[in-house]
């Protein structure tokens, strides 16, 4: 039986931190999104995954492993190194009733099917009134664990959600991971999903300390795919981060805790449409804000999150921080790297900044 995040969470007052309490069972993100894909092409033959090694190999992660073997070349395809063509036949497929999964192994090689995306998987349902729907979901990989340099290591939200039409996700939690996938297979709409490179393997992933979120129940669930959650609670600054960067706003939170500082850290989890009445509600409360993203600094997702802030008319005690990848290249060598990346220790120093005053 499928559950709604409506019913796991109840009437607990606090479902960002607690929706993930008691269920026991711990599985690592890559497995979480294959018990989402399983589900759904259990539950729907219409439902197909595409992508270069997601067949005899399992997905570069480990996320279809063994769903080859259960459902056939068929309906789990192994794509040529062609994104334009096989973002093509999947936008096909989506409006002759299928729902195709696409799984695009890093997100740095969207460029090549950039038109298929922007021009018609996000625009058709528009330019039809509806009466064309592309039911499609993208899966692919943002991060930079392994420094792999400036064509295999970006995060690009912001590429993303500058474009009309798309609803776009990024899990931060092995709970996440599976219900926000499940939801997105499920969508009549066009859904990006990101996930984390670094976060595969929760919960023993990089700097992941305490809390985890890798508590996955064996039930079938789904997550709304426009609602933020609180993931810490707070009452002297609102951190808004997402992915592996609500992780580091964690460790950041902690940290401050040393300067009498009490942190919020908001989880986006949805970063189209971002849910702003959340985000605004922690605001209004702490009267500080920091921002927290993987992606380029201009013209970025924090940039959006500061400008919608302070264009409602939060009373703001200080001035808006952001923490973000600086606007260069990704450098292969990692002391450069962690030079231009957002880590704890910048996030610390953006909550000291904000807190002075």
């Amino acid at each position: 039986m499928k559950m709604t995040a409506e019913a796991q969470v109840g009437a607990d007052a606090r479902p960002g931190l607690d929706e993930e309490r008691d269920m026991g069972r711990q599985l690592i993100m890559a497995d979480a999104m294959k018990e989402a894909l399983e589900a759904s092409m259990l539950e729907d033959e219409n439902v197909f995954v595409l992508g270069e090694d997601i067949g005899r190999m399992g997905g570069v992660a480990g996320q279809t492993r063994g769903l080859y073997n259960k459902f056939g070349p068929e309906r789990l395809i192994d794509a040529p190194i062609s994104e334009a063509a096989f973002f093509g036949l999947a936008a096909g497929a989506a409006q002759s009733g299928l729902r195709p999964v696409i799984e695009l192994m890093r997100v740095d090689f969207i460029g090549v099917a950039m038109d298929q995306l922007y021009n018609y998987i996000a625009k058709i349902g528009y330019c039809t009134g509806g009466r064309r729907r592309i039911p499609l979901t993208l899966m692919t990989q943002v991060g930079n664990p392994l420094r792999q340099g400036a064509v295999h290591a970006q995060t690009l939200y912001g590429t993303f959600a500058h474009i009309p039409g798309l609803r776009l996700v990024a899990p931060s939690t092995s709970y996440d991971a599976k219900g926000l996938l499940r939801s997105a297979v499920l969508s009549d709409d066009p859904v990006v999903y990101f996930f984390h490179a670094s976060l595969l393997a929760l919960p023993a992933g990089p700097g992941i300390e305490e809390w985890t979120g890798a508590e996955v129940p064996e039930e079938d669930y789904t997550l709304p795919l426009d609602k933020a959650v609180t993931r810490r609670e707070g009452s002297d600054v609102t951190i808004v981060a997402a992915s592996l960067m609500v992780h580091e706003a964690l460790r950041a939170a902690k940290l401050a805790e040393q300067d009498g500082v009490s942190a919020e850290v908001v989880d986006l989890r949805s970063i189209a449409p971002l849910d702003m009445e959340h985000i605004l509600a922690s605001v209004e409360k702490t009267g500080r804000l920091v921002v927290v993203d993987e992606d380029y600094r201009e013209s970025g997702l924090s940039g959006e999150i500061v400008t919608r802030v302070v264009e409602a008319g939060v009373a703001l005690r200080t001035p808006p921080e952001r923490v973000t990848r600086a606007h260069v290249p990704i450098p292969y060598s990692a002391p450069l790297d962690d030079a231009v990346r957002p880590t704890p220790e910048k996030i610390l120093a953006a909550l000291r900044q904000v807190t002075r005053g």
